[in-house]
């Protein structure tokens, strides 16, 4: 894991640093579960929730994701920043700000193909959640 709940993410993760999605560990996924699906967020951008990583269509029995790792065969979203991919935490110079990694196990395929948006991955998730997990890391520069 790259980081605890609550803590600092590394720079080696931000924006400024180049963008390398942090490694991350889960279990747990229940019985039944036809795909993981992963959000991570910024709620305290001065505009608005910012979203900063969308990937669908990672299989069930998958237990995480290194460091920098190539998404193939998974359907990656377009973050806020105008990219497909990861798009590390860029906070306005001296806020803390909060960085929501949601896992979410769903009861059956999104559907969703590469370049989808945040909105997308909701609409695809209504009445498919199994179950959901979220990571809160922090950043501030």
């Amino acid at each position: 894991m790259a980081f605890n709940d609550y803590a600092m993410i590394p720079r080696e993760h931000s924006h400024e640093a180049g963008d390398v999605s942090p490694h991350l560990e889960w279990a747990g996924v229940p019985e039944g579960a036809a795909e993981l699906a992963l959000l991570c967020e910024d709620p305290d951008a001065p505009g608005g929730t910012f979203t900063h990583w969308l990937v669908a269509g990672i299989p069930p029995d998958t237990t995480g994701l290194d460091a920098g790792a190539e998404l193939k065969g998974f359907a990656v979203g377009r973050n806020d920043f105008g990219t497909q991919g990861y798009g590390g935490p860029h906070p306005p110079p001296g806020d803390e700000h909060r960085y929501l990694f949601r896992l979410y196990a769903l009861s059956e395929p999104t559907g969703l193909t590469g370049g989808f948006s945040a909105a997308d991955l909701q609409r695809a998730l209504d009445e498919k959640v199994l179950a959901s997990g979220t990571l809160v890391g922090t950043y501030a520069r």
